[in-house]
């Protein structure tokens, strides 16, 4: 397939009226040829979106532990752009998480999106900062309960709080099987952060939110984000769950290979306001807005991925050669996902199609 009249956007990478070959569900060249198989019109071709934490979309959940559910939010999220997804579980109790990764694990070769593995958000997290996560189910960190999960379908991302016994042990271990630790869910310190990453902590899970706030005598844990080089931040870029002031200031000061966007959508995403649950917790969605009803907890988002992109463009005003990389390139990077995130020759073609007011036109998965 030849793509022509395309605006290619890469990490870097800013062509106008240029052409993308596909060949082999693989990106062959990319050159100016004036006649094609499909012409774009000039709108944006920007490399598939990445979301690395999602826990589901428009009425279905992960935590449903249905392969049906499963395919319903990889073919919403394909509407979003989306071309990588890692399924992202929710504070279950042990059996139940088994039975979750056992069905990501018997659906994901025929999922319509690459699903390359699971982020695992809990249950090892502090109970005094559950937020929207069923404090009933929060346990300690327990290996052999890792193993048991990462042995059935590779975890990619485990979220938990390094401040709990037992957890700077679990990030070694976890790092050592190839699993991405993240900080979640926390009441950490900066200093227990920072021993933390010298384990193997390397995330920030939904940054700003769940976590110890930055304060002039103990930064905490979004003070260790702001700072240290070596963490890589998760970014719900909705404006509700970070202030535009707060994403302002996260872009200024942070390097753009440690911003990941991310939606952490729930099946409230794609949905109008109304009652809805979240791992066994009731939850009101209102002005687009989730929250736990007892508690007014944010309770995930309904954030669609390009959205995300679109309001970072507007409060930063950075070329989105340059803010691309935190849709793709650094998730790509940092799970060590290969030949993904850029649009370039031997690169997957992986593609959305976005049109000057950032809606999804078209998603090519593969060059499918």
């Amino acid at each position: 397939m030849l793509l022509t009249n395309a605006h290619v956007i890469s990490p870097g990478l800013d062509l106008p009226n240029a052409s993308v070959l596909i060949e082999g569900g693989k990106i062959a060249e990319i050159a100016n040829h004036s006649s094609g198989d499909l012409d774009l019109g000039g709108k944006m071709l920007l490399p598939g979106f990445i979301d690395i934490h999602s826990h589901g979309a428009d009425g279905a959940d992960t935590c449903d532990a249905s392969s049906e559910s499963l395919e319903h939010i990889a073919r919403t999220k394909l509407k979003e752009g989306v071309t990588t997804w890692l399924p992202t579980t929710l504070t279950q109790p042990q059996e139940r998480l088994v039975e979750i990764v056992q069905t990501v694990a018997d659906w994901a070769d025929s999922a319509p999106l690459a699903v390359p593995g699971i982020h695992l958000e809990g249950p090892f997290i502090n109970r005094e900062q559950a937020g929207a996560q069923n404090p009933e189910f929060v346990r300690p960190p327990d290996l052999n309960e890792l193993r048991e999960l990462h042995q059935i379908f590779p975890l990619l991302i485990l979220s938990l709080a390094p401040e709990m016994p037992g957890a700077l042990n679990l990030i070694r271990e976890a790092s050592a099987m190839g699993i991405t630790p993240s900080a979640a869910h926390t009441k950490a310190d900066y200093a227990t952060v920072m021993a933390a990453s010298g384990y193997g902590l390397k995330h920030l899970t939904h940054f700003g939110n769940a976590m110890t706030g930055l304060h002039h005598r103990e930064i905490g844990v979004v003070g260790a984000g702001l700072l240290e080089d070596c963490l890589r931040l998760e970014l719900i870029a909705d404006g509700i769950h970070l202030a535009p002031e707060m994403l302002e200031l996260i872009f200024a000061r942070v390097l753009r290979e440690n911003i990941m966007l991310i939606t952490d959508s729930v099946s409230s995403s794609w949905q109008p306001d109304g009652d809805s649950t979240l791992g066994g917790l009731d939850v009101e969605i209102k002005d687009g807005v989730a929250r736990l009803k007892d508690n007014g907890a944010l309770a995930g988002s309904t954030l669609r991925y390009q959205h995300g992109l679109r309001l970072v463009q507007e409060i930063t005003g950075e070329p989105l050669s340059e803010l691309v990389a935190t849709t793709s390139w650094n998730q790509a990077r940092s799970l060590g996902l290969p030949d993904v995130g850029r649009i370039e020759p031997g690169y997957r073609a992986d593609l959305v199609v976005l049109s000057a007011d950032f809606e999804v036109e078209r998603t090519f998965v593969r060059g499918e």
